[in-house]
């Protein structure tokens, strides 16, 4: 490369904008964030003493971790069967009642303007509370078990499947539904034929990830008294069996895993 090139280059590099420092509104923000917190932290008298100085007995506790049980997955097959079951019954139940109002929230399938908007916010309400707090409702209400499970994973499907099917529902091709109206479909026939046909693909896939949720949710629910193998961890780490629970959570991570690697293959195939 010759003298003058790089003198070229040189000049060009001179040439070239500098990059504008950051504004002083970015500043002022990172500012207010950090002092934010820095005050949450105080407010919370959060402290890495307690680490230090628990260390000890926290490292009995991992090396119990470290050496699960394995027989005990096998004791317990019934709360396995127990959370398959609740979260299979939920999902169905709750992908179906979610669909049918996830027509009644969009404008497309949903011509009444209160209608529209009622369904909406009970469905904002739905959204509103976590399948940890449904549980804990019905729990008080049908007592502990797969029953106070079933329900709270139920109402937690619902808000999730009403408020996607419905997004889909609203981006539909409008070309059949003109096609439906000309031909004087009444509002069943419209969604029937007109919308259910090119929302079922996602529609599908929203019920597989709504199970995938499902065998997630019912071990944390299983622990607020939902039944299942949650209620199993519950029991055993109330008895310090730390070996027990690391043998259940090594088989859950297994499970999600199987279960999560069929999801996307059914996907592939079927969606």
């Amino acid at each position: 490369m010759s003298t003058s090139t790089l003198a070229g280059s040189r000049a060009d590099a001179d040439r070239r904008p500098r990059r504008p420092p950051p504004s002083k509104g970015v500043i002022a923000a990172l500012v207010v964030a950090a002092a934010f917190t820095v005050w949450a932290g105080r407010e919370i008298g959060f402290t890495l003493r307690d680490l230090a100085e628990n260390f000890a007995n926290g490292w009995v506790v991992i090396q119990q971790f470290l050496s699960p049980n394995w027989s005990f997955i096998f004791r317990v097959w019934d709360a396995w069967v127990e959370t398959i079951a609740i979260a299979v019954i939920s999902t169905c139940v709750g992908v179906i009642v979610g669909l049918v109002f996830a027509f009644m929230a969009s404008r497309v399938t949903n011509r009444s303007g209160p209608g529209y908007r009622v369904m909406k916010l009970v469905l904002s309400v739905i959204r509103s509370l976590p399948d940890i707090a449904y549980v804990l409702i019905f729990v008080a209400l049908v007592g502990i078990g797969s029953l106070a499970g079933i329900l709270a994973l139920i109402m937690f499907n619902i808000g999730i499947a009403a408020k996607l099917t419905a997004e889909t529902i609203d981006a539909v091709d409008q070309g059949p539904l003109e096609a439906a109206d000309a031909a004087g479909s009444g509002t069943f026939s419209r969604g029937r034929w007109a919308v259910l046909p090119q929302i079922m693909p996602n529609y599908l896939s929203y019920c597989l990830y709504i199970f995938e949720l499902n065998i997630r949710a019912s071990v944390i629910i299983g622990i607020a008294g939902g039944g299942g193998i949650g209620q199993v961890i519950d029991v055993q780490f109330s008895r310090f069996a730390y070996e027990n629970v690391a043998a259940i959570t090594v088989a859950i991570f297994v499970i999600v895993l199987v279960i999560d690697q069929l999801s996307q293959y059914l996907r592939r195939r079927f969606v």
